[in-house]
């Protein structure tokens, strides 16, 4: 695990510096900024909106006696995705962007809840019922 986040930390910025290379060559520098925090800007704002709306979907599955597992699993693609949308880049960006809309996030919830049932069926993730 701490490989795999060593070279997310080194290959991240690299793929971020090309894209931004890519983009100001063909836009120009004034507009790749603008471009960069226009993103921020409505990643941001999306990021609230949706966060609010999953997490009034929880509470209306619980207060129904319900337990709310996609819910869950998507505030954490909503949360990721809002991190993703709040660091420049545009590679983070349109991750971020897939993360938080509500038709692309399934894209993650599946493998999410896969590696989750997978954890807590090896006994690394444990989790208690009442």
């Amino acid at each position: 695990m701490r490989r795999w986040i060593a070279a997310l930390i080194v290959l991240i910025p690299i793929v971020e510096f090309w894209g931004y290379m890519y983009v100001g060559e063909r836009l120009g520098i004034g507009k790749t900024i603008f471009l960069t925090l226009a993103t921020s800007v409505i990643g941001g704002l999306m990021m609230q909106f949706e966060g609010r709306k999953v997490l009034a979907d929880a509470k209306a599955q619980m207060s129904g006696g319900q337990i709310p597992g996609r819910m869950v699993l998507d505030g954490l693609c909503v949360f990721a995705g809002g991190i993703l949308l709040l660091i420049p880049g545009f590679i983070t960006d349109i991750i971020g962007f897939t993360m938080v809309f509500p038709l692309t996030r399934v894209l993650y919830r599946i493998p999410l809840m896969k590696w989750v049932s997978k954890k807590m069926k090896d006994g690394t993730i444990t989790y208690f019922r009442r």
